[in-house]
């Protein structure tokens, strides 16, 4: 540990701020959690989109995007989880220094992970949709075939089936997406993350 003392952070010229200005808009984190196959993934690229079609400067960070590169070495052991989450937390605070609207897509099932992600960027920086759909619903979906597998018991950890999913006790959003369209969801997302725009 005593080799940290040696690490002095370098403060370079062009700052948050200067990118902000160049992009003509805030930096922030729209962080989506929910279970597997609730939808997070669909709702952040239909949102970029939007984003985008509207000259926002984005990135998508994904949950097996990113365990296929950056947190390849890391397992679904619980140690593992946590760590694949306060990575991701460090790169989405690195993107916003960028200057970019960074959209983060991952199950986060545990609520003391998603405050660290919160402190990490900054509350002011952070907006938190909770998709909300049924277990039942993400199992009749079962995307990628996971949930079976996980009834199975050919996949351990499994959120929603033996690993928990705490729901958020106050999110920013709330997208029911067994009960709106995909555009309905992004017009709910957009009219809370419209003033945090300009």
């Amino acid at each position: 540990m005593r080799e940290k003392l040696h690490i002095i952070p370098h403060n370079h010229k062009v700052a948050r701020a200067d990118r902000e200005n160049l992009n003509k808009h805030r930096a922030f984190v729209i962080w989506f959690t929910g279970l597997s196959g609730s939808g997070k993934s669909t709702l952040a690229g239909a949102l970029e989109n939007k984003l985008y079609q509207h000259g926002y400067h984005t990135y998508i960070l994904d949950g097996d995007n990113v365990r296929s590169g950056l947190n390849s070495d890391l397992d679904f052991s619980e140690a593992s989880r946590k760590e694949n989450i306060r990575r991701i937390a460090e790169v989405a605070g690195l993107m916003v220094d960028a200057g970019l609207i960074v959209l983060s897509a991952f199950i986060s099932p545990h609520r003391s992970e998603r405050q660290r992600v919160k402190e990490t960027v900054g509350p002011e920086n952070y907006v938190e949709v909770f998709v909300n759909c049924p277990l039942d619903e993400c199992e009749k979906r079962d995307v990628k075939g996971l949930y079976q597998k996980a009834r199975k018991g050919e996949i351990s950890n499994f959120t929603g089936i033996s690993s928990p999913f705490e729901e958020p006790d106050n999110p920013d959003v709330v997208v029911p997406t067994h009960q709106l369209s995909v555009e309905a969801g992004v017009d709910v997302i957009w009219k809370k993350i419209e003033s945090k725009l300009k």
